[in-house]
């Protein structure tokens, strides 16, 4: 069954509440396989058979519990969807001013001119704009909610801000009702009024703190020219909308412009800046033939290119859609979270109601206004908000911060997970070394046809697919006579090649390879291939069914940074191990330059699954780390995979996390990203938990008894506002952390 997995955008979610109440009508539909509804982004993630459902239903689904599903894609949607929420952000600022514009004058006469003439009818004329103009949202909200049988944190806020406005207006007029039993006619419009204002002030904040922790996912979205200049059949230009360039096109790319495509130069040539995918500074030489990235910036030359993947075709929207994914993605610590916020708002509207019922009981003369203060307190106080952002927020900075260094992750269970890993496995040709093996030296057995023997070198290298085999093609191109004919080509995993010619079998591998053929070793050549070892050269042996023809020096450096980077995950206490095909004298020698303190040489990729698996069998937490196409399958079997990706599509396919520069020095960063992004959630959660568990009882009035405490609504609403703020602005942290 193929299935389908796609991002959208959600409106009209004002709380954590909300999200799950959305992703709960997601999951009951019919074909759906997966929905996970992210407040902090405002977006489902959701796979589904397309055989069952499709997006047009799931619209209708999310729509018919009160929110919206913009199923919609083009580039017009997402900018609409973006002005739609600049304009949200410009009338919350207007509505915050005007509250408090009307709330400071009733706090005011609230606290100090009570018993002034006609003081109850002015605070009603002050708060009515605040509760019914601008706090309208909160009613409108919860009463959809109601309608769909469901209270989200709106019923909170219109309950509690409701409840002591009619209160007020009931004892503005009918003061006789208390006075003639022998009680105070009391007002509450002012707390009704702060209530509302501190929680709008609390939405703008949080509004602003969330937009901030996506501005990764803008920053990459900016990479992308909205138009090109495209050169038509008759070679003149022409400027079109970026998503009218189909594979095939010929673009052209002016100085300082961003290559909008991935293709291939044709003609012209420029220097192009490419740290947004290698994290090099320096420029690369572009010219015909050359590889293009999207995303990438053209210096001061001009060239013609050919599209050869655009749209979601390209490097940059696979890092776009990457980030995007393991953003609304969830950690397995959310889950717990979701359980809670979907319960949240009738277990507090239950307590809410139990401390008034004490209170009416309980408590004496006063117990129906001091109940009714504890309700509404109660109902203010009590805050899903910081609960549902207290993840994913930080999920969003950490992924987001890892983008911007060059580390893709895939989703934020490998985030979290990244965190435990005790022990790193290391492949190490493209991985320690620079994977561009070079042939240093080749030396020949005395008296052998040499000229001959070079070409069937050259034609068994041609057929294999060896990153050493293209090194030694390189060396003897050009060297080399006419096209040697093989009838017979077999490639031997682990060990090299087998090749027939004129009635001789000949062999290209490692030592173990020709040894096992029983063939003779020149003293000369094994000398000599001791010596290459020892300087840490990969050998190659070339041999016939009799004797060793030649020997070759092959040397893929190790990378400058790779020594650094295995000091600092020695120091982060991760064991480091390195895995290779190559002989154990060769392994011995770069372990000992990379400072690597445990290797394993001469190694298939089966055998490396397996040493994965030994290592979990010990209770370690285990990351591979490779390039993401040969070690695909330890990748799989390891708590984490990081591929070094080099931006190749497979690596990101199969890998956790991808680092696209392929600098190892990623890999400790990577780490830390997960150390401290898991820090601040667990922060998070402590202060959202911590903060319901005491706030909630305190607005019940369970202090009173003991001295005489009742916490004020007003009080409560500006806990509960900056309880949300506290949350996100904690995650925000993570953007400034060092890695």
């Amino acid at each position: 069954m193929s299935t389908i997995k796609e991002n959208y955008p959600v409106t009209g979610l004002s709380c954590a509440s909300c999200a799950s109440s959305a992703e709960t009508i997601l999951k009951a539909q019919k074909g759906v396989l997966y929905a996970g509804v992210n407040f902090a982004s405002n977006t489902a993630a959701v796979e589904y058979d397309p055989a069952a459902t499709n997006p047009e239903e799931l619209k209708q689904a999310v729509q018919s519990v009160g929110y919206d599903l913009i199923i919609e894609k083009s580039r017009d949607v997402a900018e609409s969807l973006e002005k739609e929420h600049e304009h949200k952000l410009a009338q919350l600022k207007s509505k915050v001013k005007w509250a408090a514009v009307f709330s400071v004058p009733l706090v005011v006469i609230g606290m100090f001119f009570m018993h002034m003439p006609y003081a109850h009818y002015i605070m009603w004329a002050l708060s009515t704009p605040v509760v019914l103009i601008f706090g309208r949202q909160f009613f409108a909200n919860a009463w959809k909610q109601a309608r769909h049988g469901s209270a989200n944190m709106d019923t909170l806020v219109a309950l509690s801000t409701g409840i002591a406005y009619l209160f007020s207006v009931f004892n503005t007029l009918y003061p006789a009702f208390w006075e003639s039993r022998g009680l105070e006619a009391h007002v509450y419009f002012e707390a009704a009024a702060v209530v509302i204002a501190f929680i709008l002030l609390g939405r703008l904040l949080e509004d602003n703190a969330k937009s901030n922790t996506s501005s990764a996912i803008k920053k990459l979205m900016g990479l992308q020219p909205k138009n090109v200049v495209r050169i038509s059949p008759q070679g003149t230009e022409e400027e079109v909308p970026l998503e009218f360039v189909n594979a095939g096109d010929i673009l052209q790319v002016k100085p300082g412009e961003r290559i909008p495509v991935d293709g291939e130069v044709v003609s012209g040539s420029s220097y192009v800046d490419e740290s947004m995918v290698s994290g090099e500074p320096v420029a690369v030489l572009k010219e015909k033939g050359s590889a293009v990235l999207a995303g990438t910036i053209n210096q001061k030359g001009n060239f013609r290119f050919v599209a050869q993947k655009v749209g979601k075709d390209t490097l940059l929207a696979h890092i776009i859609q990457m980030v995007q994914d393991a953003q609304g993605s969830k950690a397995p610590v959310q889950k717990l979270v979701d359980k809670i916020a979907g319960i949240f708002v009738p277990v507090v509207i239950g307590i809410a109601l139990l401390s008034f019922l004490c209170w009416v009981v309980l408590g004496g003369d006063n117990g129906f206004t001091q109940g009714l203060m504890a309700m509404v307190t109660v109902l203010v106080i009590a805050c899903p908000c910081a609960l549902g952002l207290a993840t994913p927020t930080a999920i969003m900075v950490g992924v987001g911060k890892g983008a911007e260094h060059g580390i893709l992750i895939k989703d934020a269970e490998s985030l979290e997970q990244a965190k435990a890993v005790d022990v790193i496995v290391l492949d190490k040709t493209g991985t320690i070394t620079e994977g561009r093996p070079e042939v240093v030296s080749m030396v020949w057995k005395s008296g052998v046809k040499e000229a001959e023997l070079k070409g069937v070198l050259h034609a068994m290298e041609s057929r294999s697919e060896h990153p050493l085999a293209e090194a030694v093609v390189k060396h003897l191109r050009g060297d080399t006579p006419g096209d040697v004919l093989l009838p017979h080509f077999q490639s031997i995993t682990g060990g090299g090649i087998e090749a027939e010619y004129a009635g001789r079998n000949y062999y290209a591998g490692n030592r173990k390879l020709i040894g096992s053929y029983g063939v003779k070793v020149d003293a000369a050549l094994a000398a000599r291939a001791e010596e290459w070892l020892a300087e840490a050269y990969t050998v190659i042996w070339f041999a016939d069914q009799e004797e060793a023809l030649a020997v070759v020096a092959i040397s893929d450096r190790i990378k400058a940074s790779t020594p650094e980077a295995i000091r600092q995950l020695k120091a982060a206490g991760v064991d480091v191990y390195m895995l290779t095909g190559d002989n154990s004298k060769t392994a011995e020698a770069v372990a000992r330059k990379a400072g690597i303190p445990h290797f394993q040489a001469e190694v298939l990729p089966d055998d490396k699954a397996d040493f994965v698996k030994a290592m979990q069998g010990k209770g370690k937490k285990v990351a591979m780390v490779g390039d993401g196409i040969n070690d695909s399958q330890a990748l799989a079997q390891a708590d984490v995979s990081i591929a070094m990706g080099r931006g190749t599509d497979i690596a990101m396919d199969v890998a956790k996390i991808t680092l696209i520069s392929s600098d190892l020095l990623q890999i400790p960063k990577a780490i830390s990203l997960s150390r401290k992004t898991t820090a601040v959630i667990r922060q998070n959660l402590f202060w959202a938990f911590i903060y319901n568990l005491i706030g909630i009882p305190l607005a019940a009035g369970i202090l009173f008894p003991v001295n005489g405490f009742m916490l004020n609504p007003m009080i409560a609403g500006a806990a509960m506002a900056l309880s949300s703020v506290s949350v996100v602005t904690n995650s925000l942290r993570l953007k400034f952390a060092s890695l």
